[in-house]
C-alpha cells in the first residue's frame, strides 16, 4: 500500500489548487484524477472549446425536468487534470461582494468578502498588475482579450446606448455594468487550474499524480477517513492518508463518492445496499445551478463566427495562426462580453448575468447552425429552485442521478423573463441593429405566458452547479467553515459543492479560491 500525508481526490479547479499548495508546503500528496493530463491542443487552444471532447468531458445528462417541459438537460463537467477549467469559457469572475458577506451571515464564519479577497489575490496573476482587488504574482494567469469580435464590442456599445454603464473590471468595487470579460489565459493559451498549480510541480518528489483512475470509495476506520480505494482498469488499489483526504470531485461527484462511502441520506444508501456510516441528508441535496436562456439572431454579416465557406476558411486560417503565434481569433472564449444588472426591484445585488457570443448557439453548441449571427445568454444569478444528486448505482464509473429541478420556483421564471426582455432591448439598440439581426425565436415579449413557455422549452444550465456538500454552522451541514466534513475525521471538501449559496457569477475562480483556503486549513490542522 502507498502512504502519503494527504490524498486529494479530483484534479479539477479546487483539487489542483489544494494539491499544488500542499505539495508546495512540503507535504507528500497523492492526486487522483479519473481523466487524462489534458495538455493537448484541443485543451490549450481556447477556440477549440466549441468542439465536443469526450476525453475531457463527462457529458452528463439530467433526469427529465418538469420545469423544462420534460426535457433532460445537458451537464458538461470537466474530466482530467484541470477539471472544468480545462473545458470552460475561461471567464474570470468571482461573484458579488454581497454573496460572501451573505455566506458569513448564514453562519459561515470567516467567509465574508474581506476574508476571501486575499485568497483570490494570492491565486491571481492579473496582466493588469496588482491593486486593492487583484494580485499579479499568483499561479493563475488572468488576461485581457486582444482579439475580441467586433460584434462583442458592439454589444457593449448597445448596452451603453440604453444608459447601462460600461464596466472594465467586474471583480473590482462594482459588479454592475457591461463590458468584455477577462479570461484565464496566458499568452493566448488556456491556463487551467492544473497548468497553474499541478504542472509546475510535475516530477517533484512529494507530488504523485495518478490519472485514469476511478475512485470507488473512501476508507473509513473507527470514524476516521484513512485512505481512498480506486480502480484502474480491472485492478483495485488503496492509498493511505496519514493526515487525511481532500475530496475535490465537484458538485456531482463529491456527493457521489461520499454516498458510495456510506455518508449521505441513510434511506437512499440502504436502497443501494450501502452500509450507513453517517446519516447525512444534506449530502447530494441543495443542488443550485444557474438556469440560462439563450436568445439568438441571424445576420448577413460575416463579422460573426459562423458556418459558411468564408467562415470555415477564416477559422482554418485562425487555427494555423494560433499554432504558429498563439494569436488571433482562436483565442476566443466565445462568451467574449457580458454584464450584470438588477432586473427585480427587491434584489440585493445584480440578479441576472449576460454572456454575449458572436455566433449562433443551439443546444450548447452541439447542433450546428448554418450561417452567421450572435447569441445572448441571460441567467438567473441567485436561483431559488433546489435539486438533488443521487446514486444511480454502486459503481464509481456510473454517472450519478442529477436533478437540478430547474424553474421549480416561479421566482426564477419571473427573473429570467425580465432578463430575456432586457436582452432584446439591448439588441434593439443602434449598435447591434446596424447588423440587421433577425430573431430566430420571435415571441411577444409583453405576454408573460408566451415568454414563459418559450423559456421552458429552450432554457438549460450555464454550467455552475454547487451546494451538494454545503458548508454551514449547523450539524446538519456537510462541512464546517474550515471545510472539515461533519461526522468523520480526516476529511475536507474543497470544490463548488461546499457553497451554501450559489455565487452571482461564474464558479471557476471561486472554486480555485476554495482550494487555496482548504490547503491552509489542512496545513493548520496538521501543524496543531
Amino acid at each position: 500500500m502507498d502512504e502519503f500525508d494527504i490524498v486529494v481526490v479530483g484534479g479539477g479547479s479546487g483539487g489542483s489548487a489544494a494539491a499544488g499548495r500542499l505539495a508546495e508546503a512540503g507535504k507528500s500528496v497523492c492526486l487522483l484524477e479519473a481523466g487524462g493530463r489534458n495538455n493537448g491542443m484541443r485543451i490549450t487552444m481556447p477556440g477549440m472549446l466549441a468542439i465536443p471532447n469526450p476525453a475531457a468531458n463527462y457529458m452528463y445528462e439530467t433526469v427529465p425536468q418538469k420545469g423544462l417541459n420534460g426535457r433532460a438537460g445537458y451537464q458538461p463537467r470537466g474530466k482530467g487534470l484541470g477539471g472544468s477549467s480545462a473545458i470552460n469559457a475561461m471567464i474570470y469572475i468571482r461573484g458579488n461582494k454581497w454573496d460572501y458577506d451573505n455566506w458569513a451571515a448564514l453562519g459561515c464564519t470567516g467567509w465574508g468578502f474581506d476574508d476571501v479577497l486575499p485568497y483570490f489575490k494570492r491565486a491571481e496573476h492579473n496582466v493588469r498588475g496588482e491593486d486593492a482587488y487583484h494580485g499579479d504574482d499568483g499561479p493563475l494567469w488572468v488576461s485581457d482579450q486582444k482579439w475580441a469580435n467586433p460584434g462583442s464590442h458592439a454589444f457593449v456599445e448597445a448596452a451603453a446606448e440604453l444608459q447601462l454603464p460600461r464596466n472594465a473590471d467586474f471583480n473590482a468595487g462594482k459588479q454592475e455594468g457591461f463590458g468584455l470579460y477577462q479570461v484565464t489565459q496566458k499568452d493566448g493559451e488556456r491556463w487551467s487550474a492544473a497548468r497553474a498549480y499541478v504542472e509546475p510541480k510535475r516530477g517533484s518528489k512529494n507530488l504523485d499524480v495518478r490519472i485514469g483512475v476511478t475512485v470507488q470509495k473512501l476508507e473509513i476506520e473507527y470514524g476516521r477517513v484513512t485512505g481512498v480505494t480506486y480502480s484502474a482498469g480491472k485492478r483495485t488499489r488503496t492509498v493511505r492518508a496519514r493526515g487525511g483526504v481532500v475530496l475535490s470531485a465537484g458538485a456531482f461527484n463529491s456527493p457521489q463518492i461520499l454516498m458510495l462511502s456510506g455518508i449521505g441520506p441513510g434511506a437512499h444508501l440502504k436502497e443501494h445496499g450501502i452500509d450507513v456510516v453517517v446519516d447525512k441528508p444534506a449530502v447530494g441535496s441543495d443542488l443550485q445551478d444557474h438556469i440560462d436562456y439563450v436568445s439568438s439572431w441571424q445576420t448577413e454579416s460575416k463579422d460573426f463566427i459562423g458556418s459558411s465557406l468564408a467562415g470555415n476558411v477564416r477559422m482554418a486560417k485562425a487555427i494555423i495562426e494560433h499554432r504558429r503565434k498563439r494569436t488571433g481569433i482562436m483565442t476566443t472564449p466565445y462568451a467574449e462580453a457580458g454584464g450584470f444588472w438588477k432586473v427585480m426591484p427587491d434584489a440585493p445585488a445584480p440578479d441576472v448575468q449576460w454572456h454575449f457570443v458572436p455566433a449562433m448557439l443551439e443546444d450548447h453548441g452541439r447542433t450546428k447552425v448554418k450561417g452567421h449571427g450572435f447569441s445572448l445568454h441571460a441567467c438567473v444569478l441567485r436561483p431559488e429552485s433546489r435539486g438533488t444528486v443521487r446514486l444511480a448505482s454502486r459503481q464509481g464509473e456510473d454517472a450519478p442521478r442529477i436533478d437540478p429541478n430547474f424553474l421549480d420556483d416561479e421566482r426564477d421564471l419571473a427573473t429570467l423573463r425580465e432578463g430575456v426582455r432586457l436582452s432584446h432591448r439591448i439588441v434593439a439598440s443602434p449598435a447591434l441593429q446596424a447588423y440587421d439581426p433577425q430573431d430566430r425565436y420571435p415571441v411577444d415579449l409583453d405576454d408573460d405566458a408566451q415568454l414563459g413557455e418559450l423559456i421552458r422549452s429552450r432554457a438549460d444550465t450555464v454550467y455552475h452547479p454547487v451546494g451538494t456538500c454545503r458548508m454551514g454552522a449547523d450539524e446538519a451541514d456537510v462541512v464546517d467553515p474550515k471545510l472539515k466534513a461533519r461526522g468523520v475525521d480526516g476529511l475536507w471538501i474543497a470544490d463548488a459543492s461546499i457553497m451554501p449559496r450559489l455565487v452571482s457569477g461564474n464558479t471557476n475562480a471561486p472554486s480555485i479560491m476554495i482550494g487555496e483556503r482548504c490547503a491552509d486549513f489542512v496545513l493548520a490542522e496538521l501543524a496543531s
